[in-house]
């Protein structure tokens, strides 16, 4: 009797053991699969997800842990059994310890779990920098663009000879007030005698970006009164002086330092230069003075000052 109850347990047994070895053959699927999938998650979606893929995978790794743990209860019970009936023990092998999850502590094992499954970090992407502020722009580029962003003062030309690499340009040498007379080129050969070049008070910009003319630094602009065929220095008020500024009513004068080519500061405002029916310099209708007086053409009328 008792031979045929210890048959029965071990034939039950065995079934037993092989749902269980089935179970753990199908979890181990189940885990290859998920690697894979966490492999494809890896280069489609972000970390939420992966992390979601390697947790199921973490809890059906522990799962077939278990499912180990039951197996080798199992084969214990079903060798006993064997041994009783006087049968070979089949299932008596050296356990391989790499393979022996019953042995390891529980949190052991999940720590391991997850970093074997947990997707490896990224590299972080380089957070973009925020962009630095832009310093705040100077007051030039701030301020409208009319004719109190030019640099315009008394000049005295001491001296003008011709240019000797271009037969129209002047070279001059100009006292604008300060410690040093700047050197300025002038296309003004064909409109105004040498000997007249001499000696004579005119109106200047002064800040202009210098640029090299024929070989020779440029530092400022003789302002004229202009037409194709005419050309006239404008002439402050009698008793100005090098230096004296330029004013107009209604307008702020706050000259850039230097005029930036880019910004066309002086192209845009050049249109609103003229001198009027009275011989007077004039922005936007507005006269030009130089400590109250005006600033004139010598016989030319309603042209441009370039």
């Amino acid at each position: 009797m008792a031979g045929m109850l210890q048959t029965r347990m071990a034939g039950v047994s065995g079934e037993a053991l092989g749902q269980l070895e089935v179970r753990a053959r199908a979890a181990e699927e189940l885990i290859t699969l998920l690697r894979q999938q966490i492999g494809q998650v890896k280069v489609a979606q972000g970390g939420a997800v992966k992390a979601a893929w390697a947790r199921e995978a973490e809890q059906l790794k522990v799962e077939n842990c278990q499912l180990k743990e039951q197996v080798e209860v199992w084969k214990n019970k079903l060798t006993a059994a064997e041994k009783a009936n006087g049968k070979k023990d089949f299932f008596s092998k050296p356990k391989d310890p790499k393979s022996d999850c019953m042995a390891k502590n529980l949190e052991t094992h999940v720590a391991e779990v997850v970093k074997e499954e947990a997707p490896k970090k990224e590299t972080a992407k380089k957070e973009k920098k925020p962009k630095a502020e832009k310093a705040a722009k100077p007051a030039e580029d701030e301020a409208p663009v009319d004719i109190g962003r030019l640099d315009l003062r008394v000049g005295h030309i001491r001296s003008a000879k011709k240019h000797p690499d271009a037969d129209a340009l002047y070279v001059e040498e100009v006292d604008v007030g300060e410690e040093k007379a700047r050197t300025v080129i002038s296309g003004l050969v064909r409109f105004v005698p040498e000997e007249e070049m001499q000696d004579r008070m005119a109106i200047i910009l002064c800040n202009l970006k210098p640029s090299k003319m024929r070989g020779i630094m440029s530092e400022a602009m003789v302002m004229c009164a202009s037409t194709p065929d005419k050309v006239e220095i404008l002439a402050p008020p009698a008793g100005a002086r090098p230096g004296d500024m330029v004013q107009v009513a209604g307008v702020t004068r706050a000259p850039d330092a230097q005029l930036n080519p880019k910004k066309k500061i002086f192209e845009a405002v050049a249109p609103d230069l003229r001198v009027n029916e009275a011989l007077e310099a004039t922005y936007r209708g507005v006269k030009w003075t130089v400590n109250g007086g005006a600033v004139t053409a010598q016989t030319l009328v309603n042209v441009n000052i370039k």
